[in-house]
């Protein structure tokens, strides 16, 4: 199946919970992955961004979409 999105995260599907209308489908991710994200040089310095630093990256996205091949 062809797909637009360019960041692909392999998973296992860990369950699978269907409603009447829409199904909630849970993953696991399974391979190591690498996130980047664009922020304002005000805010980098506000935080005090550095190389090394450890921080927790709050994923904000209208779609995941499972591929199966």
């Amino acid at each position: 199946m062809k797909h637009g999105a360019r960041n692909a995260i392999t998973a296992t599907v860990t369950s699978v919970t269907k409603g009447d209308i829409m199904t909630l489908a849970k993953f696991e991710v399974t391979t190591p992955t690498q996130m980047a994200s664009v922020l304002t040089t005000e805010s980098a310095e506000a935080m005090g961004l550095k190389e090394g630093d450890r921080v927790t990256l709050i994923v904000k996205a209208i779609h995941v979409l499972p591929v199966k091949e």
